[in-house]
């Protein structure tokens, strides 16, 4: 078993739904109420451009890492 390509693609696995969420809610699409807040939080109220660029930028991060985990796993490599 290649433990990088496994990692890889746990890397990817994880972060590609977080970058969708996260693009989402910037783009106002989805509202989800703070979970783990210490404070007196709000929702984000309306889109954010950095939710959406900062969501847009870890989902492709997440695609790639899940494909160069495959690429690693092919045997023969």
């Amino acid at each position: 078993m290649n433990w990088r390509g496994f990692g890889w693609i746990l890397f990817g696995a994880v972060s590609t739904p977080v970058g969708l969420l996260w693009f989402l809610q910037g783009a106002d699409v989805v509202r989800i109420r703070p979970i783990l807040c210490v404070a007196n939080c709000q929702p984000l109220q309306g889109g954010s451009i950095g939710w959406m660029t900062a969501g847009a930028l870890l989902l492709v991060l997440g695609l790639a890492a899940v494909s160069v985990g495959l690429r690693r796993r092919r045997p023969g490599k």
